[in-house]
């Protein structure tokens, strides 16, 4: 197969509300930034793939407003996928390993400010059983929660230690939205309190995608190393949480084991784990121990901008790569309610 890497990375601030910024104008500043670095135009782009939600922006269709912002005449090749920009990047992966293309744009967006988020996420559910409940996804998450203090699994200290060390880690991170240790809070949900949450925020992130040699010379024109990208893969849980086991994460298992994660150690995890619980197991399933780095942009706990943030996952844990301070790097991101379906890319460095 060929080799594909991770070349650049860009990413908005992310904000509490965006209401006087249109998707456009979040989105161009990214997408400038990302083919600054490399020295490319929008004409030197093979593909471009995007993914965001029309039902976070409130109409259908709203993905090709923001086509807008990478300029599609003259005619582009381009796609779109209903859900985390970590899948529009597995597209084009795809689309770069079978040599239709040599170069790949993927961005993503979110703006979860105008509406409920807790509400518009109910519309994942299972529309016969869990849907006409209403469980919104901070009580499922506290389900999630719940089964693993249980199971003697974890407990709230620990939940509020995760959590401190994420914001932590956030600190000096310029686009967090949430920044350094802060106070474990109230009860949203019991057992998660507003620490175990992640914040509501809007933002965008862009990739560049290169293959072969095609990706060394355009990270050596920026004094930089390609992100390889060694493995790939996503997998999905049964649709009812009825019929599955909240304490654990067969399809993240699978996926990290079909990309080659437990081949060879990781020192680098950039975890998507909106809720505090839902690394404990991630942790497990990826076999991560305390040699393992994890979350050191901060993760979802710092921001959260909802269809961006597992592409952010994957772009932090590149540019990570890029500039050196990690030689292999595991990035996960993850969509639906409980960890539902789940994406593990393995990313590493050249000597």
């Amino acid at each position: 197969m060929r080799e594909v890497a991770i070349v650049a990375f860009g990413q908005s601030d992310h904000v509490r509300d965006s209401a006087q910024t249109s998707e456009v104008e979040m989105l161009m500043p990214v997408l400038h930034d990302v083919l600054r670095r490399t020295g490319l135009r929008t004409r030197d782009i093979g593909f471009t793939c995007s993914g965001s939600s029309d039902y976070l922006a409130g109409r259908a269709f709203s993905f090709t407003m923001a086509l807008d912002g990478v300029g599609a005449w003259p005619p582009i090749s381009e796609s779109h996928v209903e859900t985390d920009g970590a899948w529009a990047l597995y597209e084009a992966w795809v689309k770069l390993l079978t040599g239709e293309a040599d170069t790949a744009l993927v961005y993503a967006y979110g703006k979860s400010s105008p509406g409920d988020l807790r509400e518009v996420l109910t519309r994942q559910l299972d529309p016969y059983y869990l849907a006409p409940l209403w469980p919104d996804s901070v009580a499922l998450a506290a389900l999630q929660a719940q089964a693993l203090i249980d199971a003697g699994r974890t407990d709230e200290a620990e939940l509020a230690a995760i959590a401190d060390r994420d914001r932590t880690a956030a600190a000096t991170h310029p686009h967090a939205q949430r920044r350094g240790p802060r106070p474990a809070g109230e009860y949203v949900v019991a057992p998660l309190r507003t620490g175990d949450c992640p914040p509501i925020g809007d933002g965008a992130a862009a990739v560049i995608l290169a293959a072969g040699d095609t990706a060394r010379r355009l990270a050596a024109a920026q004094g930089r190393r390609p992100a390889w990208i060694r493995g790939l893969d996503h997998r999905i849980e049964a649709h009812s949480l009825g019929v599955r086991d909240l304490t654990d994460s067969p399809s993240t298992r699978l996926a990290a084991e079909r990309a080659g994660a437990f081949r060879r150690p990781v020192d680098t995890a950039e975890l998507h784990a909106p809720f505090t619980s839902q690394e404990v197991v991630l942790r497990d399933a990826l076999a991560l121990d305390d040699t393992v780095r994890i979350n050191p942009s901060g993760g979802a706990q710092a921001a959260n901008p909802v269809m961006a943030t597992g592409l952010i996952r994957l772009g932090e844990a590149a540019d990570r790569i890029q500039r050196g301070d990690s030689d292999r790097a595991l990035a996960h991101a993850t969509s639906g309610p409980c960890l539902q379906q789940n994406l593990v890319a393995v990313l590493e460095g050249e000597a």
